[in-house]
């Protein structure tokens, strides 16, 4: 028979002498009306695909949008999404050092900051590594490869996703209570949400690779998957957006009753800006922008679920670390004291050196040395004493 084909564009399954085999077109086109089909021939070779991909997938030869025109779209949005993970790392992980560095920071909302950090962070690695394993060689047949390091790359990718929405959800689950009971001090409350924020991730992940390796141990587990593997994954995440959507209205609710009973019948404008504000620094922290497409198929929207969850999903971290930590008031003093207290300590040590330096090469200081001398070395004196006998 035929032996499984990478053709460029899709995978093509092992079929047998004569086999007619039938697939959907490649996920990365808008059009799915259409199906591909191949042919084993009798010299075990595959046929060309019928219809042609210009034909099945949503394309003619005069679109501007052939193979060559997508290949290059999506290397175009690769290096937005690496940029934007790239620069989410880098404010994460320097948000995360200033929590770490200064005591005052130590509670609780900032704990369950720091996890969310992490989790962000996790996330950009886990794009990076699941890109430089499976899509570092071009020439790579993603039919034949089925390593154990591309199964890792592409289990730790699932689970650093699990991981980020979890952690979303607590801190939407935090910021409800907080404003609903106003405690939240004690620390055992911190380990419940780490063991939910770390410990649900992990438990979906060891269903979903059991159950990857005994139903469909196929490929570097990043293809089409059947009903069971794919809700394992989705399932928990749909669950977690939904939940997150529903406290981000009740959120809102809760923030315009309180502006209007600070208001007490107030400015509209002032009470609506303070609102919108309230708003928009909740959006990435819940990670509202998720609900858009949550819901529908893969296939709906293809370009616009690209930007909304790739574009700016990419540069969520930055937002988060840069609305959370950069740009709040106490950790700008925080910073502007430490800052003032370095540039002090640098000249307290510059004008004890200099002090020390002028000493050292004063003329007054080399008169006083010799003067010293002088009196305390005995040939010195001995020869002063001979001198002034001769002199006699």
């Amino acid at each position: 028979g035929c032996a499984r084909d990478w053709d460029g564009l899709t995978c093509w399954p092992r079929a047998t002498f004569g086999e007619v085999v039938k697939i959907p077109c490649p996920q990365f086109f808008e059009e799915f009306t259409s199906f591909l089909q191949r042919n084993c021939t009798q010299e075990e070779y595959w046929s060309e695909p019928f219809p042609p991909y210009t034909i099945a997938c949503g394309f003619d030869e005069g679109s501007s949008k052939g193979p060559e025109d997508q290949k290059s779209y999506y290397s175009a949005f690769w290096r937005v999404y690496t940029a934007g993970y790239a620069a989410s790392m880098t404010s994460l992980i320097t948000a995360l050092i200033v929590f770490a560095a200064f005591r005052k920071f130590h509670c609780t909302r900032n704990y369950i900051h720091m996890h969310l950090f992490v989790s962000f962070i996790l996330r950009a690695v886990a794009v990076f590594t699941k890109d430089a394993v499976l899509f570092a060689d071009e020439t790579m047949d993603h039919c034949l490869m089925s390593t154990v390091a591309c199964k890792a790359a592409v289990a730790f990718f699932q689970f650093s996703i699990l991981a980020n929405f979890f952690w979303l959800l607590i801190e939407g689950i935090y910021l409800q209570t907080l404003l609903l009971l106003t405690f939240v001090s004690n620390k055992k409350f911190v380990w419940w949400f780490v063991f939910t924020g770390w410990g649900a991730p992990t438990a979906v992940m060891f269903a979903w690779v059991l159950t990857r390796i005994h139903q469909q141990n196929t490929g570097c587990w990043d293809d089409d998957e059947n009903g069971v593997v794919l809700w394992i994954i989705k399932g928990p995440i749909l669950l977690t957006v939904l939940i997150n959507f529903i406290i981000f209205i009740n959120v809102i609710r809760i923030l315009v009753h309180k502006l209007k009973s600070q208001e007490g019948g107030g400015s509209h404008s002032s009470h609506f800006v303070r609102l919108a504000k309230s708003t928009l620094l909740l959006i990435p922290l819940f990670g509202v922008h998720y609900i858009v497409f949550a819901f529908f198929p893969e296939s709906t929207g293809l370009e616009a679920r690209l930007y909304i969850e790739l574009g700016l999903g990419s540069f969520q971290g930055f937002v988060v670390a840069l609305l959370y930590c950069f740009s709040n008031a106490e950790v700008q003093t925080e910073l502007k004291k430490q800052l003032c207290k370095w540039q002090h300590q640098e000249y307290l040590t510059f004008s004890h050196k200099h002090g020390a330096l002028s000493r050292e090469t004063s003329p007054v200081n080399y008169v006083t040395q010799l003067s010293l001398l002088d009196k305390i070395s005995p040939k010195r004196r001995t020869s002063v004493l001979q001198d002034g006998v001769t002199t006699v």
